[in-house]
């Protein structure tokens, strides 16, 4: 069965009118809330960033959904920490959490002062305090040193019991990697050939048998609204993933996209104010296997979408 989640992005709302927003979902017949964890915004017209672990804690007291969330531990979060944060939650609310790990961007990890590490060695380091946080959460005594390095941690309160564990990946090459060892894969959408390549990646790099969550970019608004309400938006979130992750201020991400055009767009975020156009793209990407789909709609007008998506949309995908 195809599990829909509403996006909270902390990029684009403060925290309590996101709180709104899931009390929303849950009403309107989402099954999940996925979360976002940035330090700062993509774009300074963006303008938040709330700490998502808080948040996490107050939203899941709030409602029964289970919940989503992404993050980069290794330089911003020591993984000793994020074990422990990821720990708590699922304590206090079994079998409704679940976490994504990626490489990280230098927006939000390069806070610390440190060196911001290549590609590869982000990598090297995520898959690190991967396995740090399993033997973590399995109760071990842990000592690493590496890219990270723990002393003697151990936990004291444990997991309710386990969860997936999930690996992000924009690319072919970063999903093959990631099907070795991730419970599962966090992709966003893109054109159908190209998301294609990027599961089939997963699935053969030693994913096959494990979930895809799909986070998909759209903006759904009236008329043109839909259009302009992602360009002002989320504009810099349509740039090559080299520079998304390189470089380190929301104003040099506006500097940027300054060329960006509403009509470049399209090939990033779905762009409609019809409702069964949505459908057909959502049912694309079911038809690929996906049965995790995760919606963000970029633009600010958030209530119209919630409510027009759990009418329409999410009883045209049940029977999946």
């Amino acid at each position: 069965m195809v599990r829909v989640y509403y996006h909270a992005s902390h990029e684009q709302f403060p925290p309590g009118r996101l709180l709104e927003y899931a009390r929303l979902a849950e009403r309107a017949g989402f099954k999940g809330v996925f979360s976002s964890d940035h330090f700062q915004p993509w774009s300074l017209k963006q303008g938040e960033s709330g700490f998502s672990w808080s948040w996490l804690g107050a939203a899941m007291q709030a409602t029964s959904l289970p919940f989503g969330m992404i993050c980069a531990p290794g330089q911003r979060y020591h993984p000793a920490i994020v074990a422990q944060a990821a720990a708590t939650l699922s304590e206090m609310f079994p079998d409704r959490f679940w976490m994504a790990i990626g490489s990280g961007q230098a927006l939000n990890e390069a806070i610390t002062g440190e060196r911001w590490p290549s590609k590869e060695e982000r990598n090297e380091r995520l898959r690190e305090c991967a396995d740090i946080l399993r033997r973590l959460w399995a109760g071990e005594i842990v000592n690493h040193r590496g890219r990270v390095m723990v002393q003697e941690a151990r936990l004291h309160t444990l997991p309710s019991g386990p969860f997936p564990l999930v690996g992000a990946a924009v690319t072919a090459r970063t999903a093959r990697w990631l099907g070795s060892w991730a419970d599962g894969l966090l992709t966003v959408s893109r054109p159908p050939e190209e998301l294609r390549k990027v599961v089939d990646a997963f699935r053969e790099g030693g994913g096959a048998g494990k979930p895809v969550y799909l986070k998909v970019q759209l903006s759904y608004d009236q008329g043109d609204r839909a259009l302009e309400g992602a360009w002002e938006q989320w504009k810099p979130n349509i740039l090559e993933n080299s520079v998304l992750t390189e470089l380190r201020h929301p104003e040099q991400l506006d500097d940027a996209a300054r060329y960006v055009r509403r009509e470049d767009l399209h090939g990033s975020v779905r762009i409609s104010g019809e409702v069964e156009r949505h459908l057909d793209w959502l049912r694309a990407d079911i038809a690929l296997g996906i049965e995790h789909l995760i919606l963000h709609n970029v633009n600010l007008n958030q209530r119209p979408f919630i409510e027009a998506f759990g009418e329409r949309v999410l009883p045209g995908l049940a029977g999946n």
